[in-house]
């Protein structure tokens, strides 16, 4: 190895930070504190969030998007709650930096991919994806979706992430395999819960299943419990509430080479109040 070849590596090393589903006040709130501990000790270059929960637990609405941009995101994925906050519709068709699912239909609103340049001048895309088992979506079909997309991408783009938004554990895997060697990282959002599946595929695309929410974990998926199990256990609907208890970020931090695109380390991220509470931030 050259002298100095090392270093040239090392500098050509990006770090993205892929958060999953922020759910209401209680997820936006640490993910507001605990993403300056996380750039600070990690040098990360590019914060993607899944943000289609940030609005009172569904949708994100205009000043949702707002906040999270200003807590940090420099990108931001959705999911099938898209559309559920209407003003979300119109920054969604001017700003440069949040995507819908890219196999909605063609007419709907908002951009298949969006782009961040990084203070280093890399450039990071990002896809959203939706699946389509158990899923009460108009998608079509996800792998012809990012297919195309890709096709799309500027050339000069090498880095690549995707955010597969599905509830079943085969059809995120799948994607995994599909994209293998393609993209730079698949993660998974929506079901809420981490997986401890990471890791990178062999032709060096980084996945994980799903990488949970930024959310309470004292609740059933980030809603208040006793109401969710007083219904299912009664059998009577109840307004599902946001909890506020146990409130961890969730997410994935991964080195990718900015040459090649390709990523080199994946690891869970898990940030709560007490680990805050320790940092010298």
């Amino acid at each position: 190895m050259p002298p100095g070849s090392a270093q040239m590596e090392t500098a050509m090393q990006l770090k993205l930070l892929c958060v999953g589903d922020v759910v209401g006040s209680p997820g936006r709130k640490i993910l507001q504190e605990a993403l300056p501990v996380l750039l600070a000790e990690h040098e990360i270059d590019c914060v993607i969030v899944n943000a289609e929960n940030v609005t009172q637990g569904a949708g994100l609405s205009a000043e949702g998007y707002a906040k999270v941009v200003h807590d940090g995101a420099h990108l931001i994925t959705l999911g099938d709650h898209v559309y559920r906050r209407r003003d979300i519709i119109g920054v969604m068709e001017r700003a440069a930096n949040i995507v819908r699912p890219a196999n909605l239909p063609s007419s709907a609103p908002g951009r298949e991919f969006a782009i961040h340049e990084t203070a280093s001048g890399r450039k990071v895309a990002v896809i959203s994806l939706l699946g389509r088992m158990f899923m009460k979506t108009m998608a079509n079909c996800p792998f012809a979706a990012v297919d195309r997309v890709l096709a799309a991408l500027p050339r000069d783009v090498k880095i690549i992430v995707v955010d597969m938004h599905a509830e079943v554990t085969s059809e995120k895997v799948a994607m995994g395999w599909h994209l293998d060697g393609r993209v730079s990282v698949v993660f998974g959002t929506h079901t809420h819960i981490p997986t401890a599946d990471e890791r990178i595929l062999p032709k060096g695309t980084a996945y994980i299943t799903d990488v949970g929410m930024t959310g309470p974990y004292d609740s059933v998926l980030g809603r208040n419990k006793d109401r969710v199990v007083g219904s299912m256990v009664s059998g009577v609907p109840s307004p599902f509430d946001v909890a506020d208890g146990d409130v961890r970020l969730c997410g994935v931090l991964v080195s990718v080479d900015s040459a090649t695109g390709l990523a080199t380390h994946i690891e869970r991220v898990r940030i709560d109040d007490a680990s805050l509470l320790r940092s010298p931030l």
